[in-house]
């Protein structure tokens, strides 16, 4: 059967290939929830689904499984009393080297079919994923159906697109034929085979365990690696019902489940320690907090590990042709799931002296009071803000707003407390946003959440050298500019490229910096600090797997 789902999938498989390579937009799981698209009741299924699976085990087996662990909250007021089996780090560890020998003898075109059958079910649970994604991490739902489902899921068949794309390079024999003038040519067969490197570990994030989990679970799938998915605690759910589409794809081939593993576990233990440091873990992606990433690429030295970390993304303002349409689409940045993106912009640089625009010069203040104004008026009706920023994934973030606000700084736009139409106890908190200057040091570090400073700065000049010294030094995964001025946009480009992070230049419209989409945006570089892999390309996936040769004479 699973050489029937390579069959089966091939044609997305080849499509994916060619989107790859030309870049454009192309997508093959729908994005929008409309029942054209997943069926005249595939909402209603998916909320009954989810509602289903609170208060009570999450039906799932796993071997050597001792006791349970559960305790998540929904951002939207309510514990979601799920449980889940928890099994010791130690013997997930021997269950997925009992795994691994079957499936490692699978070859390429099997594990890649499997992974692309595991993506085509996990699209056809989209809503359910939604609600799971969106009572976790506290994304509004249409968010939490875009990149919890779909996007996720084009994320993942990128990843296996990439491994395809370099095991296939690689034949399967080949005959060698070296020409020895009047004697006989030496004639020798050679057999190449990939060979994965073993277990690989997937750390998951609270904000986005889907979409920041599936490059690194698939691209090690399928390369023939087994996998460890360790989810956060506070958003186990999306990960659980994601190793439990995967695994009954593979009992369905005949082979061992326990290819892909759940380690779930409670919040404050160190299952994520033991298992990153043991040595059969040769493969980790983490998504995280810079402390986190730092310590596992320091002590998982067995390991492979792909980190995508904190950073402080920055946005350049010189000139404007549309200065309204430019603090529209920040504002629409700063305000979307409350900020709780890595790439949400932080610090917004503009010149003391103001910018150019085309109704004239405008001042700083102005500039400023003209993004306030933005951000005021998008939140103005609750009903309607509570769809873009979602809910505040946990009290620490809540925290650090009043931690922003006691910086004593001039504030342009305050933090409003919001009440959901739904969810009477949901934690919804608007972009608070502060003006301060170049010389703060507390703009360098990042300020995860719903909080941003309007930064003055000695000139466009000086704007430059800020954003590329930061993102040398603390990292970023996104970076913006607005210039009216060619000059200028080049300059800037050559900062970006220079520091290595992704630039996006005069957006006004209806694409936003802190959004990539698949098959098109890399997302991070690797480039900097804040990510040492980027989602996706051909260096993702080719150190997952090695090539062992045999050769004999013919």
């Amino acid at each position: 059967m699973s050489s029937e789902f390579f069959e089966r999938h091939q044609p997305v498989l080849e499509r994916a290939l060619a989107a790859a390579a030309d870049r454009g937009y192309w997508s093959p799981f729908a994005e929008s929830p409309s029942p054209r698209n997943y069926g005249e009741t595939a909402n209603e299924d998916g909320r009954a689904a989810f509602e289903a699976l609170r208060g009570k085990p999450f039906p799932l087996e796993l071997s050597g499984a001792d006791g349970t662990v559960g305790g998540e909250q929904s951002p939207y007021g309510f514990g979601l009393d799920i449980t889940y089996p928890r099994v010791p780090p130690a013997v997930l560890v021997q269950s997925a080297a009992r795994a691994f020998e079957s499936w490692r003898r699978a070859g390429p075109r099997t594990w890649v079919g499997v992974s692309l059958e595991i993506l085509a079910r996990l699209n056809r649970r989209s809503f359910e994923i939604a609600h799971a994604v969106q009572h976790t991490t506290g994304q509004g739902f249409m968010m939490a159906f875009q990149a919890g489902g779909p996007h996720a899921q084009d994320r993942g068949l990128e990843a296996v697109t990439y491994a395809w794309q370099e095991m296939s390079r690689i034949p399967d024999v080949a005959l060698w034929e070296k020409p020895q003038g009047k004697n006989d040519p030496i004639k020798m067969e050679k057999r190449f085979t990939v060979v994965p490197r073993g277990t690989a570990l997937v750390i998951g994030c609270s904000t986005f365990p889907t979409w920041n989990g599936y490059p690194g679970l698939f691209a090690s799938l399928a390369t023939g690696n087994v996998v460890i998915v360790k989810p956060h605690p506070g958003a186990i759910l999306p990960l659980a019902i994601t190793v439990q589409v995967a695994r009954e794809v593979l009992a369905e081939t005949g082979f061992d489940p326990n290819v892909v593993q759940l380690a779930a576990h409670a919040a404050g233990d160190d299952t994520a320690q033991q298992l990153a440091q043991d040595p059969s873990v040769k493969i980790i992606d983490f998504t995280g907090s810079s402390a986190n990433g730092n310590w596992l690429e320091q002590n998982a030295r067995q390991a492979q590990v792909y980190t995508e970390k904190a950073g402080v993304n920055q946005i350049i303002i010189d000139s404007a042709e549309d200065l309204k349409g430019v603090v529209r689409n920040l504002a629409f940045s700063l305000a979307l799931y409350s900020g709780q993106m890595c790439t949400a912009p932080q610090n917004i640089y503009v010149p003391r002296d103001g910018i150019k625009t085309a109704e004239g010069h405008v001042s700083f203040d102005d500039v400023a009071a003209a993004l306030g104004t933005a951000v005021s008026k998008l939140c103005a009706d609750p009903a309607k803000a509570v769809e873009l920023t979602g809910a505040i994934q946990n009290e620490g973030i809540v925290q650090r707003i009043e931690q922003a606000r006691a910086l004593g700084l001039p504030v342009v736009v305050d933090s409003q407390s919001l009440t959901h139409p739904q969810f009477e106890n949901a934690r919804v908190h608007t972009p608070l946003v502060l003006r301060t200057d170049a010389s703060n040091p507390d703009i360098s570090k990042e300020w995860f959440g719903p909080i941003a400073f309007v930064v003055a700065t000695d000139s466009t000049a000086h704007s430059i050298e800020l954003a590329r010294n930061s993102v040398i030094q603390h990292g970023a995964l996104s970076f913006g500019a607005y210039t009216t001025n060619d000059e200028v946009a080049a300059q800037i480009q050559d900062a970006a490229e220079m520091s290595g992070v992704a630039l996006s230049l005069n957006l006004t419209g209806g694409v936003f910096v802190n959004q990539t989409a698949a098959f098109s945006d890399f997302h991070g570089t690797g480039a900097n600090p804040a990510a040492n892999a980027a989602l996706s390309d051909s260096a993702f996936v080719s150190n997952r797997f090695r090539v062992v040769q045999t050769r004999r004479h013919v």
